[in-house]
């Protein structure tokens, strides 16, 4: 059943609350990322970009520049690095078959440097893991 906060907006249910919470602690407490997948482009051909938010407890944010130099020397899809400041950036996805199983091998990179530390966020990101390809899923 849908409830509503007193100035009319939508009550959130608790666990979506909680998550919220421990998200935020996570991110002033621990060293922790948080990564938010977005689609940018839904047409042919597509771009998708990676916004990475570094916790208040990491100091040296190096290991991200040199982790995405070290991955980007091994895969086909073409992408971009910027850096907003010292505890965001964002990392442009380009257009390729591969696109999808690149971008999820760089947040596996990024998890793994992190010891699992990471809070990942779809956003508009539309990929769904497929045990079975299908054609029409990657070609538009």
């Amino acid at each position: 059943m849908i409830q509503f906060n007193p100035d009319g907006s939508l009550k959130l249910p608790s666990s979506v609350v909680e998550k919220k919470q421990e998200n935020s602690n996570k991110m002033q407490n621990t060293r922790s990322l948080h990564i938010r997948r977005e689609l940018v482009s839904f047409r042919a051909p597509k771009k998708c970009l990676l916004k990475i938010k570094l916790s208040d407890r990491i100091i040296d944010n190096r290991f991200i520049e040199n982790t995405y130099k070290y991955f980007i020397e091994n895969i086909e899809t073409p992408m971009k690095f910027n850096k907003i400041n010292d505890k965001e950036f964002e990392i442009e996805v380009g257009t390729n078959f591969r696109r999808c199983s690149d971008c999820n091998k760089l947040v596996n990179q990024y998890r793994e440097f992190m010891d699992g530390c990471v809070i990942e966020d779809k956003g508009s990101c539309t990929h769904e893991p497929r045990s079975n390809f299908s054609y029409e899923d990657h070609f538009d």
